[in-house]
């Protein structure tokens, strides 16, 4: 009789030595139990690792074949971004808020530096004909495109020195690089310009 009121020793507990510590232990005063003892189990993390698309290359060939095409996805993003006149692929000497500043001012206007290396063509071929009349013609017009470029310069750097002093009075950039940044701009076709024009002839600026 006395087996059936017996305890097995299977169904007995006995707390592990952790557990009695912890109970053992007092408490000090605004003790937060972790979340182990509170039953909880943390979730783990997710990977948050970018995941790669692109196949392992299976030979070196291969490797050089995506070296090379990247290179060139990478290469025409940046002559666009060049084109668009985004900061991120500017040459140093396009940078800047001063330069587009000069750049707005340039496209905004006709110059006659544009049609001055037309005008040097036109010239050069007067200049061979044997006929005095037409190189008296060819050198009267080389005389009249150079005095209407530096009049033009000289416009051009008067209104990029004035406008950049007011827009940006504490800008450090020498006054002398932006108007000659200017000039060269105003000499270049506008189709040709870069970055391309972000203004339209006419424009206020």
């Amino acid at each position: 009789m006395s087996s059936l009121f017996r305890r097995k020793s299977a169904d007995v507990v006995t707390p592990s030595v952790e557990e009695e510590e912890t109970s053992a232990a007092p408490r000090p005063k605004g003790y937060t139990p972790s979340k182990r003892e509170l039953g909880q189990v943390t979730p783990k993390r997710q990977s948050t690792g970018r995941k790669v698309n692109a196949e392992a290359p299976a030979n070196r060939r291969e490797a050089m074949k995506q070296v090379r095409e990247r290179q060139r996805v990478e290469r025409a993003e940046a002559a666009e971004g060049m084109r668009q006149g985004d900061e991120r692929y500017l040459l140093a000497r396009d940078r800047g808020p001063e330069r587009k500043l000069v750049r707005d001012i340039i496209d905004a206007r006709r110059t006659v530096g544009t049609w001055f290396f037309g005008g040097a063509l036109i010239v050069l071929i007067g200049s061979t004909i044997r006929i005095p009349a037409i190189q008296l013609a060819s050198n009267v017009l080389w005389a009249l495109l150079a005095v209407a470029v530096i009049v033009d310069s000289v416009l051009i750097a008067r209104k990029v020195k004035k406008l950049v002093k007011e827009r940006f009075p504490k800008s450090s950039v020498r006054v002398g690089s932006l108007q000659l940044y200017g000039v060269m701009r105003g000499l270049t076709f506008r189709r040709m310009r870069v970055p391309k024009p972000q203004v339209e002839l006419g424009d206020k600026i």
